[in-house]
């Protein structure tokens, strides 16, 4: 556990504090919701992990926008369970255009031992 982690003890509220996390703008709260081998596929095809998978988010922090997250699905069994949650940037980038990026995540979380849920598969783009 880092200072940076809030105490998650139902797998609905995973998506609300990564967007917390997200909107903070410190990298370190976002990957302390993620399991230390916890895979991110920030375009198709391309998962990462590690150092790879904090520079990702990093990369959609850096727009300097917030994040809007709305749950849709969460389904739990046991200690796993997997969100369906629609999110979207929007605003004008570091450079004035306009960003638009949205997504229909389809991710894994598990409740680890001390009662907490992070990410195990965290896939923004849904099916991509």
């Amino acid at each position: 556990m880092t200072d940076h982690e809030p105490i998650l003890t139902d797998a609905a509220q995973l998506p609300a504090a990564f967007a917390a996390a997200f909107n903070s703008g410190d990298p370190a709260a976002v990957d302390a919701l993620y399991e230390p081998d916890a895979v991110l596929v920030p375009g198709p095809g391309r998962p990462v992990t590690g150092e790879s998978r904090a520079a990702a988010n990093g990369k959609f922090m850096g727009l300097g926008l917030p994040i809007r997250v709305s749950l849709r699905h969460v389904y739990t069994t046991g200690d796993i369970a997997l969100l369906i949650a629609d999110w979207s940037i929007d605003g004008a980038g570091p450079d004035g255009n306009p960003v638009h990026i949205e997504g229909t995540a389809t991710d894994i979380a598990r409740r680890g031992d001390d009662g907490r849920w992070r990410y195990v598969i965290d896939n923004p783009f849904g099916a991509a």
